[in-house]
């Protein structure tokens, strides 16, 4: 059973940059680190780094754009955790091509890793949220939100989607 006194982070997209970063920054302010990316398996070096500076932090896996995994992954933390009180969405991709030669598999890939995650995640944590009557979810930007560059067009159009 979840423990209810226990503040806890959810990071979709944790890794070895932002992802990462966010959760050792809510580690260190006392919350629950809770990890996600595809490979859970790959937290382990970011768990440990977190627990060694006296921090708490779980791993999990996830693929953000199955929303039975998204359903899971957040119904799994809430029991054996505790109540999210933040989200925080990281999960990105991107992919380079012409804009006339952009194979649509891979724009619809970006859109689902940038977008269409972020949905399912701000959804499924929004909905114990509003119950609680407080929290707070965040989704991670990019520049390419507000400019695009040659080359980029699924991941600035899906940047823009998600910032708006």
């Amino acid at each position: 059973m979840a423990d209810q006194a226990k503040q806890v982070a959810l990071v979709i997209g944790a890794g070895v940059a932002t992802g990462g970063a966010v959760a050792k920054r809510f580690a260190r302010e006392g919350f629950v680190a809770c990890m996600a990316r595809r490979q859970g398996d790959k937290l382990a070096d970011l768990v440990a780094a977190i627990e060694a500076a006296g921090g708490q932090a779980v791993g999990y896996s996830c693929d953000a754009t199955v929303e039975d995994q998204v359903v899971e992954l957040v119904d799994q933390v809430e029991r054996e955790v505790g109540p999210i009180e933040v989200a925080c969405y990281n999960a990105a991709v991107g992919a380079a091509h012409s804009i006339t030669e952009f194979p649509t598999e891979d724009y619809e890939r970006v859109w689902r890793i940038n977008t269409l995650g972020a949905f399912l995640m701000g959804r499924e944590v929004s909905k114990r949220m509003v119950e609680r009557g407080r929290g707070t979810i965040l989704f991670t930007g990019a520049t390419s939100a507000l400019r695009g560059k040659a080359g980029l067009a699924a991941f600035a159009g899906s940047k823009h989607a998600l910032r708006a």
